[in-house]
Parts: C-alpha cells; sequence; structure tokens
C-alpha cells in the first residue's frame, strides 16, 4: 500500500527542504571587515576615507534605495554599453551569468551607460540573486517591477523607477571590471556598505583603517548626542568632543 501524505505535510517538507537549502547559500563563516562595517554608519565610512586618504567614497545622491536597508559585501561588478541591436536577451546573457558565479553575501553593482530611463533589473533578477544570498544591488540606472522586489525584500539601490528594458538597447560589456558608479570607482572586491544614507565604497586594502576610524566616528557622535540633549549647545558640544 502506498503511504498518503497530506497536503499541509507536503508544504511543510518543501519548506524544510528549501530552507535547509537557502542557510546552505550563505558563507560557512562572516569576514570580520565586511561584518564591522556593515554595523558601522555609511555616514562615518564615507568621512574615514576622507580623513584617512582624502579621498572620495560616497555615491551621488541620485542612488536611492526602494525600502530602508542596511547592507555590507565584496562588489561584484557588471558593465552594459549602450547599443541599438536586434539580438535580444543573448546580446545581455553575462550580467545574468555574473549573478550564478557571485558568491553569497556579494554586492551586485551594475552600471548601464546613460541608463537613467532604463531599468537595470526587475523581479526575475532580484529573485536570483535573493535564493543565491546576495546581500544587495547597486543599480547605476532604473528598476522596475517593484511590486515584486518589496515582496522579496531584497534590497536595491537605484536612480529611479521606470518601466523599460535594456534588452535590445544594450549589451554585455563586462563582468568584474572597473567600473564607475554615481560617481564612484569600484573595483571587484571593493567592499560596499550601504544604509539609509546612500553608499560607500572602500577598497579592501584600505578596509581594516577605515573600519577602525568609522568605529571611532560612529563612538564619538554617539556620545557626542547625550550631551548635546543635556546641555543643549552644539558650540559646547563641539569644543568637549572636536568634531561636527
Amino acid at each position: 500500500m502506498k503511504p498518503k501524505f497530506g497536503a499541509a505535510l507536503v508544504l511543510t517538507l518543501a519548506s524544510v527542504l528549501l530552507g535547509g537549502w537557502l542557510l546552505a547559500q550563505q558563507p560557512a563563516a562572516g569576514d570580520p571587515l565586511i561584518e564591522g562595517l556593515r554595523l558601522v554608519e555609511v555616514a562615518s565610512v564615507a568621512d574615514a576615507m576622507e580623513q584617512l586618504y582624502g579621498q572620495r567614497a560616497h555615491m551621488g545622491a541620485k542612488m536611492r534605495p526602494l525600502f530602508m536597508t542596511k547592507f555590507a559585501g565584496p562588489a561584484v561588478t557588471v558593465l552594459l554599453k549602450k547599443e541599438e541591436h536586434k539580438e535580444g536577451a543573448p546580446a545581455s546573457q553575462g550580467m545574468l551569468d555574473a549573478i550564478d558565479a557571485a558568491p553569497p553575501g556579494s554586492v551586485y553593482v551594475m552600471v548601464l551607460d546613460d541608463g537613467g530611463d532604463i531599468a537595470g533589473i526587475g523581479g526575475l533578477m532580484a529573485t536570483a540573486m535573493k535564493v543565491r544570498g546576495l546581500a544587495g544591488a547597486v543599480i547605476d540606472a532604473g528598476i522596475r517591477d517593484t511590486p515584486q522586489l518589496k515582496r522579496l525584500q531584497f534590497p536595491v539601490f537605484s536612480t529611479g523607477i521606470v518601466p523599460s528594458t535594456s534588452i535590445n538597447h544594450y549589451k554585455f560589456a563586462g563582468a568584474n571590471v572597473p567600473v564607475t558608479c554615481a560617481g564612484v570607482r569600484v573595483n571587484p572586491n571593493d567592499i560596499i556598505v550601504a544604509d539609509d544614507d546612500g553608499i560607500a565604497v572602500v577598497p579592501r586594502a584600505r578596509a581594516a583603517d577605515v573600519l577602525k576610524r568609522a568605529q571611532d566616528l560612529d563612538d564619538t557622535e554617539h556620545r557626542m548626542l547625550p550631551f548635546i540633549e543635556k546641555f543643549k549647545s552644539m558650540k559646547e558640544a563641539v569644543a568637549k568632543f572636536g568634531r561636527i
């Protein structure tokens, strides 16, 4: 006699299997630099890069999140070049391959030349990124399928929301190559740090020093807040703590 399973049991087993598969996509051990940078404020990371190296690290104000978010991870970069053609999706295959090759915890950084009115990703690509365990995406272009993106709760920064497609208007030009995203150079494996204030880029070789300085800046600012509330004076706070 064949065993009979109720629908509820089948769904439960499927959920367990799916949950185990998703858990397997996560990194076995966290990178302490990335974990640390995820905890500090992006404003402090940007200040730390400027103070230590005299270098702008923050992306432009046009890059905004679809919903409130905070993440950090190594960059997987993708570049698309503007070119009208009739080749369809195969001309963009490389951007899909980059998703499938990206390690869990990565941040997908995509740049479309003059792509403000074109959607770089939508619900299908975001779903693939989500189930593969990527930390988030930074798209120097538009996005679409926003109901699906919100349902997924997959963190995405972009220049705006548009219904258009890149297919037949852009061609894949490279993955894991240096790109300039919203005014900042991003190299593969640079650490992308994002929160509600925006996005900062930290070169891997400078991550330890930047993290320490950002932690110090965070600590000072957080100690200043109760001081200001108590004494009701910015002037006294700056004189005591030496920063603004």
